[in-house]
């Protein structure tokens, strides 16, 4: 982790939280620099909304320790909660409000000075100024995303968290909002977003994958493809159907998936992989070895972790 010698934005140890007798974070320990878009990656379920919401102080941990923007996340989470900006996965603005009457109302809440002329700035920089009018409730998808963004952005934030923040955009709409994200991060912005895109997640600096609770892996993408060490191949032929369904019952074989015409077949071992295939050669199909992708490597993750609903 690269790190510029400022204290981290993010500091936690141990964060743990519990709702009965199942465990949704589990000692769960987190760096995150100054100017850092870190990407939270995970299953439905895995917990990262969970800690979101435990770094922004809108959840007490029920064991662990540690700082947000400097702040102690169990004594100071009032102090946290005016310096981040949070935007939900789902929309939280008022839909019969205009986008001018919505961050007009977000910064009377945040008591932020000079409110008219904050908004007129935010409006400018997200590129709403000429739909200004225009209501909540009537925009698309992409246009909901930039207004909750500026929403987040108005009382300036030292840190964003966004949790799921591009789910049901267009693709022009989600890259577009990534360029505004790595503007911001070059501004010293810390950005945290959980989602669930690979393309997304090689945008980010530094990547953490939680599955059900705990923390698997963490690093930059190219770091946590090298630690996987995974053999990936690619096949093309006849039969591929039937040949994923018999690949994903071999306990050696972590990804088996469909790219086009062809599967993505993914081991721990070259000799692994091979021993796999060897019986199928016979029936025509062609293979070649690949790069393992970002995905290849959380599919992986993801198989060998246990659920904790178990």
């Amino acid at each position: 982790m690269t790190d510029s010698g400022d204290p981290p934005i993010i500091d936690v140890r141990g964060l743990t939280k519990r709702y009965g007798d199942r465990v949704v974070v589990d000692h769960f320990d987190m760096r995150v620099p100054k100017g850092r878009i870190y990407g939270f990656l995970g299953p439905n379920g895995s917990g990262k909304t969970t800690t979101i919401r435990m770094l922004c102080g809108l959840l007490t941990p029920d064991d662990g320790e540690g700082t947000c923007l400097g702040y102690d996340i169990r004594r100071e989470s009032r102090l946290i909660k005016r310096q981040v900006g949070y935007m939900t996965q789902k929309f939280g603005l008022y839909e019969d409000l205009s986008i001018e009457e919505n961050l007009s109302f977000i910064a009377r809440i945040y008591e932020v000075p000079d409110a008219n002329a904050k908004v007129d700035k935010t409006l400018e920089q997200l590129g709403l100024t000429s739909r200004r009018t225009q209501l909540a409730g009537a925009l698309s998808g992409g246009w909901k995303q930039r207004l909750a963004l500026a929403a987040c952005l108005l009382h300036d934030p030292n840190l964003l968290l966004l949790d799921e923040p591009t789910a049901g955009v267009d693709p022009k709409a989600r890259r577009e909002f990534w360029d505004q994200l790595h503007e911001l991060a070059a501004g010293g912005l810390t950005v945290l977003v959980s989602t669930h895109y690979m393309d997304e997640a090689e945008r980010c600096h530094e990547l953490a994958y939680i599955s059900y609770g705990h923390l698997l892996a963490h690093g930059t993408a190219a770091e946590l493809i090298q630690q996987a060490g995974l053999a990936t191949c690619e096949i093309s032929g006849p039969g591929l159907v039937a040949l994923a369904h018999a690949l994903r019952e071999i306990p050696a074989i972590k990804t088996v998936a469909s790219f086009g015409a062809t599967l993505h077949v993914s081991a721990l071992s070259k000799s692994e992989l091979d021993s796999a295939l060897a019986p199928h050669l016979s029936s025509g199909i062609s293979v070649k070895p690949v790069d393992p992708s970002l995905e290849d490597v959380f599919i992986a993750l993801m198989k060998d972790a246990k659920d904790n609903y178990d």
